[in-house]
């Protein structure tokens, strides 16, 4: 893949905004250790989708503004902290008192399932609203990701992501979204309500097997894939995890085109979706086709599942290069 730079230094990349829940992650150091038992836990690791998208397109050499709301606490201090070493501008990164950072409990099952205990509904990133909107400075984006997970956690952060997706879309840059429905934060029986203040802005759709029928009633993944393209979407890359992705576009087959995944040793599959979304923008930014965009982003999944925490294992442009001339 080109150098996304190009030749103009950085204030010539092109922006990608990120906006959303941003938390710290604290979980069972191996498989099959319950949270209703006693035990060890290891972290905290800053986390959350969105701020985990933000963070793993920084690291692969974008110009990338999030903006979420932590607390005036030492957690709120590590998520700041953390973002920024990695090169994530967090000046649209809000601190409240009125509310601590948010926390997210995990656990991990040896069949790869995960357990979840979260309080974000009444955590600081509830409280991101429309007013957070005017720090990302929407005009001058490229690039908007959008987590579904955002739109579960208060009606607030959800307004805020519809806000965004608006004025990114009338000014001509692309949204992006990641429907991430998560059952802890939102009845998946709502998730077309929620969902669409957001999709109907989409250009880039980002869904997993479930997601896809869901969003549209379709019967089954593939056919919920080519509902998004009719229905607006640009680009419809369907995750299947392990069995790597399939790209839809609009002059493609109509089965889509089957990407396989890169190799891997899961040590810690967190965020593997969040890493695809944000390595997909940056190729995609960078010139690169959609299957070729997907070919690297499934690398970069690759890269970031092999270590322990949600932002611990976030590779460079060069380590996702190297990976994909091994496969």
């Amino acid at each position: 893949m080109s150098g996304a730079a190009g030749g103009g230094g950085e204030a010539s990349l092109p922006a990608i905004g990120v906006l959303g829940e941003v938390l710290v992650e604290v979980m069972r150091p191996g498989p099959d250790q319950p949270l209703d038992r006693e035990g060890v836990f290891e972290g905290p690791f800053a986390s959350g989708a969105p701020a985990i998208c933000a963070a793993a397109a920084a690291r692969l050499g974008a110009r990338v503004r999030f903006a979420g709301v932590v607390g005036e606490d030492a957690f709120g201090r590590l998520c700041r902290r953390r973002l920024g070493d990695l090169g994530v501008d967090t000046a649209p990164l809000r601190a409240t008192a009125q509310a601590a950072t948010g926390v997210a409990f995990v656990a991990y099952r040896a069949d790869g399932e995960r357990e979840f205990v979260f309080h974000l509904p009444r955590a600081a990133a509830a409280e991101l609203g429309p007013d957070d909107v005017d720090a990302l400075a929407p005009a001058s984006l490229s690039w908007l990701h959008v987590s579904g997970s955002s739109l579960g956690v208060s009606a607030s952060m959800r307004a805020a992501c519809e806000e965004a997706a608006r004025r990114v879309a009338e000014a001509g840059g692309t949204v992006a979204f990641d429907p991430n429905l998560r059952a802890e934060l939102a009845d998946p029986a709502e998730a077309r309500a929620l969902c669409h203040g957001v999709l109907r802005h989409a250009r880039v759709v980002l869904p997993s097997g479930h997601e896809a029928a869901l969003l549209t009633g379709a019967d089954d993944p593939r056919a919920g894939c080519r509902a998004l393209l009719a229905g607006g979407a640009e680009l419809v890359v369907l995750k299947r995890g392990a069995d790597g992705c399939t790209v839809f576009t609009s002059d493609g087959p109509e089965d889509g085109a089957d990407v396989p995944a890169s190799a891997a040793f899961v040590r810690d599959p967190t965020g593997a979706g969040d890493v695809f979304a944000a390595a997909l923008a940056v190729a995609i930014l960078d010139g690169c086709t959609p299957l070729d965009a997907a070919r690297f982003a499934s690398a970069a999944a690759a890269e970031a599942i092999e270590t322990l925490g949600p932002m611990e294992g976030l590779a460079d442009r060069a380590a996702c290069e190297r990976r994909l001339e091994r496969t």
